[in-house]
């Protein structure tokens, strides 16, 4: 059963498009996230959601029932805030309280309720403190237990962890995976934190510039990705110009060539782009594998639970990651001559030209 649907949704802010024909759909107790860089439309998304904002075109369903002339008070929609948004002058039992005083609900049930969350939340001890003597991470449990408490059929959160530091982050985003594995309720919650979308969403629907780019699992959309913009957003990514010849593709400026295997539909010549994460970059000092291309180490980068390797392969700057045990083992050294081999790579078009591409990708800032 649809938790959520948005069908066909545009919005227009005078002569800006910030919502461009949007449409998917959240199934009942699946938590989604709206991924995406700044500016791409992502909070007006969640924001016509939860009726802050009006459509100037399309539907938006919640578990079945069109609402898109709804006002938001009916919807019935916990939200969630970056800035928490809680009443500063009332404790936490209050401000998670305070929806169920709004429904007028009795006193017997709303000290059952909070009571209830201030457990689900852990937050027990700290039920008379204001918002001033907590933590920014216990704030936003208290924004959450408030939005949970009337019950809403959805729950929607807006960058919920912006205004945290990034350890505070790590560990609200994992408490709430854990909590939404234990209440199932339907929700979706905006990011442009890819790793944080990782990490937390049964479904991540990735937006840029107003439009959806892709929709999927953070497996789909991170080991398959369905355009350059998706591939070079979400994880790192090598950028590396080649050309393709028949079943070939020659890397530029470097001797040797990789198998292409071209789908129907694909170019079977000229320019192309190939994208290949860092830790789908084997290297050796042996050539002994087909599709192996030379390279010289220029750089060598302890990351803490693994290390990174520049490569110079023909014209192009390429990173591996090695692991730990791995890199102590065979001893790199700068300088040396290595052949490197990509276990997976996907290949786009670039009869454009490559500078095209690497204004895209520049624009986006993932690459220098």
């Amino acid at each position: 059963m649809s938790g959520i649907r948005v069908e066909q949704v545009s919005k227009n802010f005078k002569d800006f498009t910030a919502v461009d024909d949007v449409g998917f759909e959240v199934k009942e107790g699946e938590l989604a996230a709206l991924l995406g860089p700044s500016g791409s439309g992502k909070s007006t998304i969640l924001r016509i959601i939860a009726g802050l904002e009006k459509p100037d075109r399309g539907q938006i369903y919640l578990t079945g029932q069109d609402v898109t002339t709804q006002s938001a008070r009916k919807r019935n929609i916990g939200f969630v805030f970056q800035h928490y948004a809680l009443f500063k002058h009332m404790t936490a039992e209050k401000n998670i309280a305070f929806g169920l005083e709004v429904k007028k609900k009795s006193k017997k049930e709303i000290k059952k309720k909070v009571a209830e969350l201030i457990d689900l939340v852990k937050l027990n001890g700290y039920n008379h403190h204001y918002p001033t003597q907590l933590s920014g991470g216990q704030r936003q449990r208290v924004a959450l237990a408030r939005a949970l408490a009337p019950e809403p059929r959805v729950l929607l959160l807006d960058e919920p962890f912006g205004s945290l530091d990034a350890k505070v982050r790590k560990n609200l985003a994992q408490w709430i995976r854990d909590l939404h594995k234990r209440i199932h309720v339907t929700g979706i919650f905006v990011t442009h934190d890819q790793d944080e979308a990782m990490e937390i969403a049964d479904k991540i629907i990735l937006i840029n510039r107003g439009r959806v780019e892709q929709i999927g699992t953070p497996q789909e959309i991170y080991e398959s990705p369905h355009s350059k913009f998706v591939a070079s957003f979400v994880g790192n990514v090598n950028v590396i110009d080649s050309f393709i010849e028949q079943d070939s593709i020659f890397i530029n400026g470097a001797a040797g060539s990789i198998p292409y295997h071209a789908s129907e539909g694909d170019e079977e010549s000229g320019n192309a782009v190939l994208l290949v994460r860092p830790e789908e970059v084997s290297i050796s000092r042996q050539n002994c594998k087909k599709g192996s291309i030379e390279g010289v180490i220029t750089g060598l980068y302890y990351r803490g639970s693994y290390y990174e390797i520049h490569l110079d392969v023909g014209d192009n700057r390429i990173k591996s990651i090695v692991n730990k045990d791995e890199y102590l083992r065979l001893q790199w050294q700068e300088g040396e001559r290595v052949y490197a081999y990509f276990k997976y790579y996907k290949v786009f078009d670039a009869s454009g030209g490559f500078h095209k591409v690497h204004a895209m990708l520049k624009q986006y800032g993932y690459i220098e």
